[in-house]
Formats: structure tokens, sequence, C-alpha cells
């Protein structure tokens, strides 16, 4: 393409859900905020009870701390924006803006696959070295596994956002998404992104099966561990410890990988709206309803927790 076809982006304009009607808009605007909010609460209740109960100071309340403050992350940087263009006619985001959602977005997204892993790492020994995990997993180990964990997310994020906005923009500057997704982005360039496209297929790749393959592992050994536990009570008991983990595995890797990985000819802008929608808006508010509903030990730290804040409150003069 010429080059004078070419132009200087200073804004785009997500296009979210412009194609619905105002009313519906509205009731996603609510649905959204009341999820947006739930998420918010529930993330950070998590944080403050493994803070505050010493009963849940164990490795796996420590990685699950981590998963909760990069739910909170991923949700800051889509769900404001996206409920603006809701709600408001102005739906623009300027150029420094939309580069730092996509930054953040990778970041976020990226560390927690490997968080992910690393959690499957930690149920992984407490069942199959249960007498040696206290010395594995000391505080030393799990504060290592937790950085290795968030560090992927910088390089990745770093080269793949500054790579993509050094390219030309063309005269539109609409983005077919509810936030700065690499996808939408890409096709407003004017220039050979051939190789750009390479490397965010291979990253991608990378990224999220190396993570799931170190998941599968972990989880086979799981697997031939409990299956040789003599007792009933305790195939249940050692299956229990992992369930909300693999069911919030499950979550996020079924709707990322419909979402990057499903042939273009059946990616259509809008079906990869509500896909982004089960990942970066359902998934962070469902991780700690899974992990309240389905662990006893959450249950009753916030009991306590909540039993403390009212013993303290009826004291204040």
């Amino acid at each position: 393409m010429a080059a004078e076809n070419w132009t200087r982006v200073d804004e785009f304009i997500l296009m979210s859900f412009s194609s619905l009607a105002k009313e519906m808009q509205l009731l996603l605007f609510l649905a959204f905020l009341a999820i947006y909010l739930v998420t918010l609460l529930g993330n950070s209740l998590i944080i403050v009870v493994t803070l505050a109960d010493p009963m849940l100071h164990s490795p796996m309340y420590f990685f699950l701390r981590n998963l909760s403050f990069l739910e909170i992350g991923f949700n800051l940087v889509i769900v404001p924006k996206m409920l603006s263009t809701l709600l408001t006619p102005d739906t623009t985001i300027s150029f420094l803006g939309c580069a730092t959602q996509m930054y953040f977005f990778f970041f976020f997204g990226v560390a927690e696959c490997f968080l992910l892993a690393t959690m499957a790492y930690d149920r992984y020994v407490a069942i199959c070295s249960p007498l040696h995990y206290p010395v594995i997993m000391n505080h030393r180990t799990r504060a290592k596994l937790a950085v290795a964990s968030w560090f992927p997310g910088f390089p990745v994020a770093t080269v793949q956002t500054t790579w993509l906005f050094s390219f030309p923009f063309c005269a539109t500057n609409k983005v077919n998404h509810f936030f700065c997704d690499s996808p939408p982005v890409l096709r407003l360039v004017c220039a050979d992104t051939a190789r750009f496209e390479v490397y965010a297929i291979v990253g991608t790749i990378l990224v999220v099966m190396l993570p799931c393959l170190l998941i599968v592992c972990s989880y086979a050994r799981i697997a031939t561990a409990i299956l040789q536990i003599p007792s009933a009570k305790g195939k249940h008991k050692a299956f229990s410890t992992c369930s909300s983990h693999l069911l919030v595995v499950s979550l996020f890797y079924v709707s990322s990988s419909l979402t990057y990985f499903r042939p273009k000819s059946n990616n259509s802008p809008e079906s990869k709206k509500l896909l982004s929608l089960s990942y970066t808006v359902v998934t962070p508010m469902l991780n700690p309803i899974i992990y309240s509903l389905r662990n006893n030990e959450v249950k009753n730290a916030l009991g306590r927790t909540f039993h403390k804040a009212l013993i303290l409150r009826n004291h204040m003069p």
C-alpha cells in the first residue's frame, strides 16, 4: 500500500457492542457491572482471608492469593473501559491507552497460564510427596515459583505490544472489539505483518501449551498416586484438594483456546467477543466462588474472619 494512504493514529474507537440496541447495551452494562463488583469483592476477600487466617498460610493458599491478584488486575485492565463504552457515546481510547491495555492484557494472561501450572505442581507435591511437602514447598521455594510464574508475562507483553504498535495504521481506527486485543488491532495495520503473525502464533502456542503440558503431567502423576490409595475416603480427600484447581484450569483453557485457536472461517468478530467475555469477565468472577464453595477450609476461614470483624466492631467505642 502506498505510503500516502497511511495515517498517524492518535486514538482508536472501540466498537464494543455498538451493533446492539441501546436498551440491550444498558442491560449488558448492568450485568457486567454486577459481575465486575462481585469479581473485585470475591477476589479481595480471598486475599484478605488467606492473609488474615493462620490456617490458610500454606503454599496452596499463597498461590491462590497470587491468582486473585492476577484476576483483579485482569479485570481492572479491561472491564472499566468496556463499561464506559456501553454507557456513553464516546468509545474512543488513546493510542497510548490502547497499547497499555494490550500490554497488561498479555502480561496478566501469560502470568495466569504459568501460575495455574505452578498450582498444579504444588498439588502434585502435596499428594505424591506429602511427608516432604513442607520442606519442598518452603517459603523460599514458593516465592521463587511465584516470581517464575509472573516473569514470563513481561517479555511476551513487551515484545508483542511494542512490535505491533510500531506498525503504520490505515485510515480507519475502528477496533471491532470491546478491548485492544491483538487480532482486531492487527487488522488496522498497513504493512506486511507476516513475520509478526508467525511470532504471535508460535508465542501463543508456547505460552498456552507449555503450562498446559506441565498441568497434564502433574495431574497424570496425581491420578496415579490417588489410584494407589487403598481407601475410598482417602481417594476422595486427595481428589477434593485438586477439584477446584481442575475446574478453574478447565474454564480458563477451554475459553481461551476456543478464542485463539479456532479456524478463521469459524471465528467471526461477534463470536470472538462472546468467547472473550468468558475468560476476561466471567472466569475471574467464578474463581473465588469455586474456591469458596468447594473448599471447607476457605468457608471456615471466611466465617472466622467475619466473626472476628463483628467482635472488633462491637468493642469499638
